[in-house]
């Protein structure tokens, strides 16, 4: 099947010849919202440090 040949790449889904949906690997899905989660917390640091000013 395309799922265990794709080992840890990610898979794109096309419709009519554009991209409609992609399977990400779950470690690679968890890296991505790891990193979210810390550029989220540092716009939170940001917007902190300005309200000081």
């Amino acid at each position: 099947s395309v799922l265990k040949h794709a080992g840890k790449d990610v898979i794109a889904i096309f419709k009519r010849n554009k991209p409609s949906a992609y399977l990400v690997p779950a470690e690679i899905y968890e890296a991505l919202l790891d990193r979210l989660e810390d550029y989220e917390l540092g716009l939170i640091v940001q917007e902190r440090q300005n309200e000081k000013s």
